[in-house]
């Protein structure tokens, strides 16, 4: 290219340097000198003598190494008059446009992408690769780019592009051995290996890390006798075992060109070993590269299991464990038993984990027991889970880990019983504990999830909050516990009304998950949006949100520690009149608590939530059992007592018969036990069935006053016909271009535009239907919009800039 340029600028191009004369010659002349590392001292002294004559452009090209005395002051003369310019290899861009400009036609991205693996982006290779696509014709894909004879071919060069023996590269190429130093003498391929490794990376066969690359190390071992390369094999093991531990690099390497040897894979296994808590996916390829090295496939198949389980491969999980747990003396057992348990809690089927443990037994479950007992708990087998934890307690060890597993299971099972404060108190250890001991184990919970779903239970929400804050900052789990703690930590904002922090943690824990969530977690995630919806008011995304969700339940079990996803869904199915599609998962919960004795922690907030469902349907016949058994409960658990109190005023409330000092006292009592939402609600309500204004504007601040989401909270309270000044409101202020509606009916308009009802404008603002209608009479009348159609258009116009809006 730059020899074309030069004649075209009318330039007489030079190759002939050691006869060119610069002082007989007339004209302006470019004299290109290729290979300058290989030029003897004399050449590259004439070289050098042409540099003075101003009418000479000198071009050379060489190599960084070797570099002799003379190349390098003829370099530093060159360098005065003009910086060197060091080629790289081409990006993408380059080798798609050589790769179409060479074949006439564009290759697919897979290729390019292929060649570029393949070459390392070596201009040389590069081409070598393409114009093989003129003769095999298999430019088309990135299949079968370069045939066994250009693989042949190429290998037959090397030795004299390379300067390099054959039997040297080929060492290289068998055992990725280019970083390893002293490297050892190999019989034939002897020699100054260091000066091998400098030519090969001079020559561009090297990559950046020091492999050769991939094309270079395939074309070797397709022309080398397969003899010679096991040959070299054994001579590398041998080799560098006696220098000591064997690099991983250059095991990896062997066991990938096909070498067996127990050596290799012991160590693959022990660097596999040291990586599966940290990296996962590196230990994953460690544990396959020692099975290919010939390591024992069922030896491995707990480890591989318990790497596809971080990585989240729930199904190649268990493919590795039903062949493992079908032996009957399989190895490394318990650590199978506990994957297979973990990846049954994932799938939200903790009742298999619980299940596998049984089939273990306390014999054989030693230091799982903890771990058995927590499964087992959730699914309702309070006596299994007691014989697990018994059978644990001798052959316990005192480590960090050990005693947080421990307390953690005694924690659960202390939920079952009457003091559920000690009970949050042990799994607070616990989480603690599992956080300083940095271990990523599997679990059929982490501890701070636990914890935090037993303090929601108990209705200590800042408890639960702490937890999970503590839990993320220690990183408890590592990177594939993050998601479930941030979907937990959505759902306490949304149960305290923060409904724009809950969808920030949604957003974190997706971007984390970089496929899918387990079916456990997603089922979490979409309940969620199902509380979400209905605490925005939003039927159209509730709608939406409850048919995501009936695809989840369908997928998981219910257990212990997903009652309150299912009691969401309770009062959400009310609402959609959906109940009777959901009966049968609430019997199966009704079915869990009655085995474990209807412990008062676990029950008290379904049955909540059974009330609510009750009042929404219309049906107070069906309310009674649950508001006779939270009376019941209420002497021991604060919750239960807030959700008696509660059931009552609304009860009274439904009847347009209630007082206003105890339907406040009931809402900050269901505030005071991790309800704010619910509080809000009841209060607003009963504004909405007030008969005097004074008692419907104390209930709609008690309303705005719970609500994070109203922001109303330090505002006074509106009159039942009229906004009061200075009110704001959920949706954005209006600019000056909005000026023609006050602060209060552009949050009106702002949710008539989404499609909203006055009922469900008055719901989400805590004011009556009458008063949605008056806003929308005083904006017709200030538009002078003629009809309500007129109306929506001029509120499109006038809010179609601002976000949310629906235009």
């Amino acid at each position: 290219m730059l020899e074309a340029h030069y004649r075209a600028e009318g330039v007489t191009v030079r190759r002939d340097y050691l006869k060119f004369d610069s002082e007989a010659s007339a004209g302006r002349s470019a004299v290109f000198v290729d290979d300058a590392h290989s030029l003897k001292e004399s050449d590259l002294a004439h070289v050098h003598s042409l540099l003075g004559a101003d009418h000479v452009d000198v071009i050379i090209a060489y190599r960084p190494w070797p570099r002799t005395k003379a190349l390098r002051e003829l370099v530093a003369a060159i360098k005065e008059q003009t910086p060197p310019i060091k080629l790289k290899p081409w990006s993408l861009e380059e080798i798609d446009d050589y790769a179409g400009s060479s074949l006439g036609t564009r290759v697919s991205a897979d290729v390019v992408n292929k060649i570029a693996e393949l070459t390392g982006g070596m201009p040389w290779l590069v081409q070598r690769v393409v114009s093989g696509f003129h003769d095999s014709g298999s430019g088309s894909s990135a299949a079968g780019l370069v045939s066994h004879q250009g693989l042949t071919e190429l290998a037959d060069e090397l030795e004299e592009i390379g300067g390099i023996s054959r039997d040297t590269l080929l060492a290289m190429a068998v055992g990725d051995v280019a970083g390893v130093h002293p490297f050892p003498a190999l019989g034939g391929a002897g020699g100054d290996f260091d000066e091998a490794i400098a030519r090969a990376k001079s020559a561009g066969l090297l990559l950046p890390t020091g492999q050769l690359i991939p094309l270079v190390q395939q074309s070797l071992l397709a022309a080398a006798p397969r003899y010679r390369v096991q040959e070299l094999q054994k001579a590398i093991v041998d080799a560098l075992e006696s220098q000591g531990p064997l690099p991983s690099g250059v095991a990896r390497a062997l066991a990938q060109s096909g070498f067996k040897d127990q050596r290799v894979g012991h160590l693959l296994v022990e660097a596999g070993n040291a990586a599966l808590a940290s990296q996962p996916d590196l230990a994953a390829a460690l544990y396959a590269d020692a099975v290919t090295a010939g390591t024992n496939e069922l030896a491995l198949a707990a480890r591989r299991a318990q790497a596809a389980l971080a990585l989240g491969d729930l199904d190649t999980a268990g493919r590795l464990l039903d062949d493992l747990l079908m032996q009957p003396a399989a190895p490394d057992l318990r650590r199978g038993v506990n994957v297979s348990a973990t990846v049954w809690a994932q799938r939200g089927m903790l009742a298999r984990g619980a299940e596998v443990y049984r089939w273990l037994g306390p014999e054989r479950v030693g230091s799982s027991g903890p771990l058995a007992a927590v499964a087992m708990v959730g699914s309702g087998d309070k006596d299994g889970a007691r014989q697990m934890l018994d059978a644990a307690t001798p052959s316990a060890s005192p480590t960090v880990l050990a005693v947080a597993t421990t307390l953690m299971a005694q924690g659960i099972y202390d939920t079952l019983g009457d003091r559920p404060q000690q009970a949050v108190a042990t799994l607070i250890r616990a989480s603690n504990l599992m956080t300083s001991s940095a271990a990523c184990i599997p679990l059929p919970d982490l501890p701070a999830a636990l914890g935090a779903v037993v303090a929601l239970h108990h209705g200590d929400i800042r408890v639960a909050h702490s937890i999970l804050d503590a839990a993320l900052a220690g990183n408890q789990g590592g990177d594939g516990g993050r998601p479930r703690l941030m979907l937990l930590g959505a759902w306490v904002a949304m149960q305290e009304g923060h409904l724009d922090q809950a969808r920030c943690a949604i957003d974190e824990a997706t971007e984390l998950c970089d496929s899918s969530f387990a079916p456990r977690d997603q089922y979490l995630l979409d309940v969620l949006e199902v509380a979400m919806a209905r605490r925005t008011g939003s039927a159209i995304d509730l709608v939406t949100a409850w048919s995501r969700a009936q695809e989840s339940v369908s997928r998981v079990s219910v257990d212990l520690y997903n009652l309150l996803p299912l009691g969401e869904l309770m009062v959400a199915a009310a609402r959609l009149r959906e109940s009777r599609w959901l009966e049968p998962h609430i019997e199966e919960a009704w079915a869990l608590l009655a085995k474990l004795g209807n412990p008062t922690l676990w029950a008290v907030p379904l049955h909540w939530s059974a009330v609510q469902a009750a009042m929404l349907n219309e049906r107070p016949d069906s309310i009674s059992p649950h508001a006779s058994a939270l009376v019941r409960a209420s002497s021991h658990s604060h919750a239960a007592s807030a959700f008696a109190t509660a059931g009552r005023v609304w009860i009274s409330v439904l009847g347009s018969k209630f007082d206003v000092a105890a339907v406040e006292s009931a809402a900050h009592g269901l505030s005071a036990v991790g309800r704010p939402w619910d509080g809000s609600r009841l209060a607003g309500h009963a504004a909405a069935r007030a008969s005097e204004g004074k008692d419907m504007s104390q209930l709609l601040a008690c309303a705005r006053g719970l609500n994070p989401n109203t922001g109303l909270s330090q505002q006074a309270p509106p009159s039942p016909e009229a906004p009061g000044p200075g009110e704001t409101g959920t949706a954005a202020s209006p600019t000056p271009e909005q000026g023609k509606l006050s602060a209060r009916e552009y949050e009106v308009a702002h949710l008539v535009l989404q499609g909203r009802t006055y009922r469900e404008i008055g719901e989400t603002m805590y004011i009556s239907m009458r008063t949605v209608e008056h806003h929308m009479a005083r904006m017709r009348r200030r538009l002078g919009a003629k009809n309500r159609s007129e109306l929506l258009m001029q509120l499109r116009l006038i809010l179609r800039d601002t976000p949310g809006s629906t235009d």
